[in-house]
């Protein structure tokens, strides 16, 4: 039993109350550590040592800040076996994922920013020959960051990194379901040579530490990824008090197969998309749209594949659908099968919990991978975020009705097309309306390009310039010639 305490000005800090969560390793529904329960006083605390630290750290050359946070990856890539055994544990992910998607990203993220903060540039504008405009770019001071539970070190550290690198000081708040990367992150910091302040992690409840770390007057810029719910609770937290905001939340995210696509190449790839990480990552396929002809030969063939995953314990090679974050998500999970059938749907495999588990994994949080037709496109299956292993599909007789129903949804997040078609391809892309469009692939990414969602997918933009832009204050000087 682990026992997690708070990073606050460079040195591990129980919680001011005492209080703790239990953690459960999900695949085998058993307690493997406790993390501060933190409230109010915990997170004043760690924001006033990010407040004094704040002047050092955004006066300090940007090539040192950039060597410090290079550190920080070399550090998680010399411990990526420690930390991936963590991450898995944690989350109930296949241990063969968090070592080749979640920690090679957040050394990734760290390694980006770091050099990212040395290549930016400034606007200048001569006017009329009478005086010449140019822009500064400043840290904002205090930041918050809010990270999820289902890409823990991958997402914290894709928030963490650009804050510092651009001379800002942050008070994390990792979910209280997933803290045991983000405990080692700290202690990585330390052995990098983080100056003390610069970066706090402050565990516990959203409703606590997050409310607390939001609300709090210092901390006046706030990045946030997590569902729907809470991210329009922030806002109305923040609103008032003119807090800059990106909000990264939910997707019910289209695939769009057309007839001429490469059916081969794509069905892995759409099967790979639908059931990552269990379904949850906010990226996933949850809604496949197919091209009528193509429609009967498509789900047979993907709920063979479906059926073909590998369910089992997180730490063994060949498993690739390990176990649901907790209990209570599974049965949130449950309900929305149960509800696809009382909407009409057919579920053509899965929709269960798998049996002849290992003997270590019995009383863990698994599910079938799950596949789903014939339900409406206004049905709440196919309009609620269940973030599972649940993907429904539909056909489509014209690239008209496609785009309509890939847009048919309060979310904005993601889309996938496959077409062997490249005009229809640009045509479609730009008419589907949500943050990223994918082409004849799946989570491709590029840490230079915008990220972010429309409609209740979220606020703002994040990666590359982006993030530069979000964690700096842009400030105009005019100079008279």
């Amino acid at each position: 039993m682990r026992i997690l305490t708070n990073f606050i000005d460079g040195a591990m800090a129980a919680p001011a109350s005492g209080r703790y969560v239990d953690v459960e390793e999900p695949a085998t529904g058993t307690v493997i550590a406790k993390a501060p329960d933190s409230d109010d006083a915990d997170a004043a605390r760690a924001v006033a040592a990010a407040e004094a630290a704040f002047p050092e750290w955004a006066a300090t050359k940007a090539g040192e800040r950039s060597r410090i946070l290079l550190r920080i990856a070399e550090l998680i890539d010399a411990r990526a076996d420690e930390l991936a055994r963590a991450e898995s544990d944690d989350t109930g992910k296949p241990l063969s994922l968090a070592r080749s998607l979640d920690i090679p990203r957040a050394s990734a993220n760290f390694r980006f920013f770091a050099t990212a903060v040395l290549q930016t540039r400034s606007e200048t504008h001569a006017t009329d020959r009478i005086a010449l405009n140019y822009t500064l770019r400043q840290p904002r001071g205090v930041v918050g960051l809010i990270s999820p539970w289902n890409l823990p070190l991958y997402l914290l550290s894709w928030k963490i990194a650009p804050a510092l690198a651009t001379g800002n000081t942050a008070v994390a708040k990792p979910s209280e379901l997933t803290p045991l990367t983000a405990s080692l992150l700290a202690d990585i910091c330390v052995e990098a040579g983080l100056p003390k302040g610069v970066l706090n992690i402050v565990h516990g409840r959203g409703a606590g530490a997050g409310a607390a770390l939001v609300r709090h007057p210092s901390v006046r810029t706030i990045s946030f990824t997590g569902g729907t719910a809470t991210g329009a609770a922030i806002a109305g937290l923040a609103a008032p008090a003119f807090k800059k905001l990106t909000l990264e939340m939910g997707g019910k995210n289209p695939a769009l197969l057309f007839a001429d696509a490469d059916f081969e190449k794509s069905l892995p790839e759409l099967v790979r998309a639908s059931f990552t990480n269990q379904g949850q990552i906010c990226l996933c396929a949850s809604r496949i749209l197919v091209e009528a002809p193509l429609y009967e030969r498509f789900v047979a063939r993907f709920v063979e594949h479906a059926k073909s995953l590998v369910i089992g314990d997180p730490l063994h090679e060949a498993t690739n659908i390990g176990a649901l974050i907790s209990s209570g998500h599974r049965e949130k999970i449950e309900r929305y099968i149960a509800l696809a059938r009382e909407e009409g749907g057919t579920v053509r495999c899965g929709g269960g919990r798998p049996p002849n588990l290992p003997a270590r994994c019995r009383h863990g949080y698994f599910l079938q991978p799950t596949v789903i037709t014939g339900l409406p496109m206004s049905s709440r299956v196919n309009q609620e975020e269940i973030f599972g292993p649940v993907v429904t599909i539909a056909p489509f007789e014209t690239e008209e009705e496609a785009v309509a129903l890939a847009n048919d949804s309060p979310y904005g997040l993601a889309a996938s097309v496959w077409t062997g078609n490249v005009t229809r391809a640009h045509r479609v892309a730009a008419r589907i309306e949500c943050g990223t469009v994918w082409v004849n692939c799946w989570l491709i990414r590029d840490l230079r390009v915008p990220f972010g969602g429309m409609k209740q997918s979220g606020v703002g933009r994040e990666g590359g310039d982006e993030a530069i832009r979000f964690f700096t204050e842009p400030k105009n000087v005019c100079l008279k010639l």
